[in-house]
């Protein structure tokens, strides 16, 4: 794919896995919602998870989007780079705005969810900006030309 097919690929695209590193080195690959804006990828997250401590203390992150059922049919865009907490209140609050629209009807009621869950997610949150390096690696089983059986 090129560089504009990757982030539309990645526009398109409903949850990533996010992996970041432990303190030990172990990387920890998490599903998470997310938008992409500006060559940049946006993760909201409660401000106490342990996602973003490990971003604090390093940096270096690595995001994945996939789609497709069938070897023929399977896509994905693969990016890694570095990540940091946004402190610019503006862009925070269009980030989590792009966030909502996308995930609005995907959402949970919270007067629906048990005490214990809807308190761990009513809290303070923080956003993750993920800014890729030059490397994107795409693929896209589809441009080979070959058809899985049905």
């Amino acid at each position: 794919m090129s560089r504009e097919e990757a982030w539309a690929e990645l526009e398109r695209a409903h949850t990533g896995i996010l992996t970041t590193l432990r303190s030990d080195g172990v990387p920890i690959a998490l599903p998470v919602w997310f938008v992409a804006l500006d060559e940049r990828v946006y993760v909201s997250a409660p401000a106490h998870t342990k996602k973003l401590q490990r971003v604090r203390r390093d940096p270096r992150v690595s995001f994945l989007v996939e789609s497709g059922e069938r070897w023929a049919e399977l896509r994905a865009v693969h990016l890694t780079g570095s990540a940091r907490i946004v402190d610019d209140p503006a862009r925070c609050d269009h980030v989590q705005q792009l966030l909502d629209e996308k995930y609005a009807r995907f959402r949970s009621d919270r007067s629906a969810m048990p005490d214990a869950t809807r308190q761990y997610y009513e809290v303070a949150t923080e956003i993750i900006e993920i800014v890729p390096d030059d490397r994107i690696l795409t693929w896209d089983n589809a441009r080979l030309g070959v058809e899985s059986p049905r």
